[in-house]
């Protein structure tokens, strides 16, 4: 009897002692994880609100102590994003949660969207501590000396923001719906990304002050961009040869006029300006044969035959008592030991097509420019006495020599020759240009 109660007893006393432990290990088990208060959307300014990793923490999907959190980026990735460039890897926090333990959570993401999640923020609500710090994304900094006129590089590469990029989090694209290429902006701030250390300023277009943003500053241009062709302010130049077939590409001209129309006639300064367009766009090794510009009209294409180009050489002589008694007119024999610098309009007497007859014998260049006088070097005899030669451009004598020549053959120029007294004046004009002109 006393055998069985105290069997009894032990047995008694022994499931009591395995109960109190299960529910000692119960009670342990659930102390193991703390519980989140209710979760608070933060209303701070959003900018006061940019926050970095510190590195220090973990990010997780829940707050780090309760029941379930996993680990969305580890303390070993957050301590690469504390230490980035990239303002990509900034965070901006908007949320809140307290555990029952004190511990502040904060809901953040990533400026870039990579990561969401909750990362340990101190003890206080008022502040940031533990994995994250307040950040400030940019640094304001000085505006350029110019601010005004300027124009939209590229938009493909370099556009306006909301923010510069990834300085804000859904910092977005500015829409430039009703802009113009040849619109002018105005900078009225300027700010640097502090991570990159790249500048930007933020511009408003002059023409619609709702077109404004932040454009990373080699976006901008203070150079005019060309105006888009439209049948209403341009003509297509198309270049052909003596069968009308195309040489070269076709290129637009269009006019600074405003207000024309297809179908107008050009007027005449837009006239002298097309001409001019013509000239300058001429494909390589070719020269304009024949044009007529006066039927021209806004939105039409004009053909301008072009033939291939020649171009000739010029000797210099200087006459003695004919054309047949005479020497040659060397750089080395002249003042400055050069012949006078040409401009490229200059050179163009020498250039034409190679079925034309050449001319000289009326070019500005000799007749009244720069080729008219040559000077010659100081001479000194054996008594020291100093004389200098002075050769004057013979316009008739020339053409006669060249009557036949044409583009690309062999021309010569002649001059008379005057011989003065003392030393030849110094030169500055004559720099040795020698790319149509020659011994």
């Amino acid at each position: 009897m006393q055998i069985r109660l105290k069997k009894s007893l032990y047995l008694g006393l022994a499931a009591l002692s395995f109960g109190a432990v299960a529910a000692v290990s119960t009670t342990a088990s659930a102390k193991s994880y703390a519980t989140a208060g209710a979760y608070k959307t933060l209303t701070a300014a959003a900018t006061s609100r940019n926050v970095a990793s510190t590195g220090t923490n973990a990010l997780y999907s829940k707050p780090g102590t309760v029941k379930g959190a996993k680990v969305v980026a580890s303390k070993a990735t957050m301590k690469t994003l504390a230490a980035s460039k990239k303002s990509a890897n900034y965070f901006r926090a908007y949320g809140v949660k307290t555990t029952n333990r004190g511990s502040v959570y904060y809901k953040v993401v990533s400026m870039d969207g990579k990561y969401r999640g909750y990362v340990y923020g101190g003890k206080s609500t008022s502040t940031f501590a533990g994995g994250i710090k307040s950040a400030n994304t940019t640094t304001t900094a000085s505006l350029p000396t110019q601010v005004n006129n300027y124009y939209l590089k590229d938009t493909s590469t370099n556009t306006l923001w909301t923010a510069p990029k990834y300085t804000q989090y859904k910092a977005s694209k500015v829409s430039l719906l009703g802009a113009v290429k040849t619109d002018k902006f105005t900078i009225d701030k300027a700010a640097t990304k502090t991570r990159e250390g790249s500048l930007y300023y933020h511009v408003t277009d002059t023409a619609d002050s709702s077109v404004s943003g932040w454009i990373y500053a080699g976006g901008l241009t203070t150079t005019a961009p060309a105006t888009t062709a439209t049948d209403n302010n341009s003509v297509t130049v198309k270049y052909v040869d003596a069968n009308y077939n195309s040489v070269g590409s076709s290129s637009d001209w269009v006019t600074s006029t405003t207000g024309t129309t297809k179908g107008d006639a050009l007027s005449t300064s837009d006239l002298s300006s097309l001409n001019t367009f013509v000239s300058a766009n001429v494909p390589s090794g070719y020269t304009v044969s024949d044009t007529d510009l006066t039927s021209a009209t806004y939105g039409s294409t004009i053909q301008v035959k072009v033939a291939k180009a020649a171009t000739s050489k010029v000797t210099f002589k200087a006459e003695g008592s004919a054309t047949t008694d005479t020497s040659t007119i060397t750089a080395a024999s002249l003042a400055a030991k050069a012949f006078p610098s040409l401009t490229t309009s200059e050179q163009k007497i020498f250039t034409g097509d190679a079925d034309d007859a050449i001319d000289i014998s009326t070019a500005t260049v000799f007749t009244s420019g720069k080729l008219k006088t040559l000077t010659g070097a100081t001479e000194t005899d054996a008594d020291g006495n100093q004389t200098y030669k002075v050769y004057t451009f013979d316009a008739t004598t020339t053409k006669s020599a060249n009557s036949s020549a044409k583009y690309g053959d062999g021309v010569t120029a002649y001059y008379t020759v005057t011989t003065k007294t003392g030393a030849a004046p110094s030169t500055t004009t004559d720099s040795g240009n020698t790319d149509y002109v020659g011994e």
